[in-house]
């Protein structure tokens, strides 16, 4: 359980700032949601890494999809898909899994100089 919950933490985060209705989203700079969802998405990705949970690469691609469609689709959370954030989110997965590869290999490379 130790390794799945952050990945649990990150995935409830995800849900409360993808599905929070229109009025209750802060106003901020222009691109700041682009930063957000990808950011959030490198969370997802590198926490389900870290979780081992298989195949969670291209299910999280397929959340990034969903989650524009169901945006577009629920109308009382008056916000509108956009197919540029899930092009970011999956933007988001790639600098994750490059994280999550880096310092395993960072890791790795301690272990053979010891």
């Amino acid at each position: 359980m130790g390794r799945v919950l952050p990945f649990v933490v990150a995935a409830l985060l995800s849900v409360v700032v993808l599905f929070t209705p229109e009025s209750g989203v802060p106003t901020a700079p222009p691109g700041t949601d682009k930063v957000i969802h990808t950011l959030l998405f490198a969370l997802l990705a590198f926490t389900g890494l870290y979780a081992r949970i298989a195949h969670i690469l291209p299910l999280l691609v397929v959340y990034a999809g969903v989650s524009e469609v169901l945006q577009e689709l629920i109308t009382p959370l008056h916000r509108s898909g956009d197919w540029l954030d899930a092009l970011v989110d999956v933007a988001g997965i790639g600098l994750g899994w490059a994280t999550a590869t880096w310092i395993r290999s960072r890791r790795r490379g301690l272990r053979t100089t010891r």
